[in-house]
C-alpha cells in the first residue's frame, strides 16, 4: 500500500519537529535544515508521548517513552482510516490538556501529522480554519498541502467518515 503522496517539489521542513502551540509539536521522519542535506529526525525523550501516522525502525521514540502508531495513507481515508485519525487527534487534544509534550509525527510533518493535530486543535477549541492556519504558520506553508484532508477538517471528520462509509 502506497502511504504518502509524491513530494517531487516541496522541499523538506527545515526542523525536525516545531512546536504548534504550548505542548503540542509536529514533525516528522526527516528534514533539511538550510543549506544541509536531508538529516533524520529520531526522537529520544523530548517527549511524554509521540503519536505517528508513519513508521520507520530507528526512529524512535526510546524505550518507556509512549508511543501510538495509526498507520494511515496521505491519500483519501476509508471511514475506518478518519476514525482512527479522530481517535488520534482526540488521544492527542487529552494529552495536551494533561500538561504532556506531544509530538504528532508522519513522514515529512506536513499532511497526515497536520491532519491530526489540526483536528486536535478542533478538539481544544479552535475553529477549523484557525488550527489549518496555525499548522501551516508554525510548521511549514507546505503543510496540509494534501487538499482532501483540508476538506475533511472544513466538513468535520464524523461527517466525514459517514460520508466515506457510505461509497463502500
Amino acid at each position: 500500500m502506497r502511504t504518502r503522496q509524491r513530494e517531487r517539489d516541496t522541499p523538506g521542513p527545515a526542523e525536525p519537529w516545531n512546536e504548534i502551540v504550548p505542548g503540542l509539536w509536529m514533525g516528522g521522519h526527516y528534514y533539511t535544515p538550510p543549506g544541509g542535506e536531508r538529516e533524520l529526525a529520531i526522537v529520544q525523550r523530548e517527549f511524554d508521548l509521540v503519536v505517528s501516522l508513519f513508521t520507520l525502525p530507528g526512529h524512535g521514540p526510546a524505550p518507556g517513552v509512549e508511543h501510538i502508531a495509526r498507520e494511515v495513507p496521505d491519500a483519501p481515508l476509508s471511514s475506518g482510516q478518519l476514525s482512527a485519525v479522530h481517535e488520534a487527534a482526540e488521544l492527542t487534544a487529552a494529552a495536551v490538556r494533561r500538561g504532556r509534550r506531544t509530538l504528532v509525527r508522519c513522514h515529512f510533518g506536513y499532511n497526515r501529522s497536520g491532519l491530526v493535530v489540526a483536528q486536535a486543535l478542533v478538539d481544544l477549541g479552535y475553529e477549523s480554519g484557525e488550527a489549518i492556519r496555525l499548522v501551516r504558520e508554525r510548521r511549514s506553508p507546505w503543510a496540509l498541502n494534501n487538499p482532501v484532508f483540508v476538506d475533511y477538517l472544513n466538513t468535520g471528520l464524523d461527517i466525514a467518515a459517514l460520508l466515506a462509509g457510505l461509497n463502500g
